[in-house]
């Protein structure tokens, strides 16, 4: 699933996008994480499919999976 994300520097800045499109996986998550279902986003961006939601998901939790976390000192 992977494969259908790039970046391109030329394109949104270097974010990571759904491959042949303008639309980033930041959008699509934001479509999602404001309550939209997969279905829905799909009927408003037709030229996107099931997949290509998937694999911005897939990218997310990869990229999460990755991140390093490093503790700080908490002031009260």
């Amino acid at each position: 699933m992977v494969d259908r994300i790039v970046m391109d520097t030329k394109i949104l800045a270097g974010k990571p996008i759904i491959k042949g499109t303008r639309i980033s996986v930041e959008f699509i998550l934001e479509l999602l994480s404001s309550g939209m279902s997969i279905d829905e986003v799909i009927k408003e961006y037709p030229h996107l499919k099931k997949e290509d939601i998937l694999a911005a998901l897939d990218y997310a939790v990869s990229t999460l999976r990755h991140e390093e976390v490093y503790p700080t000192k908490q002031i009260l």
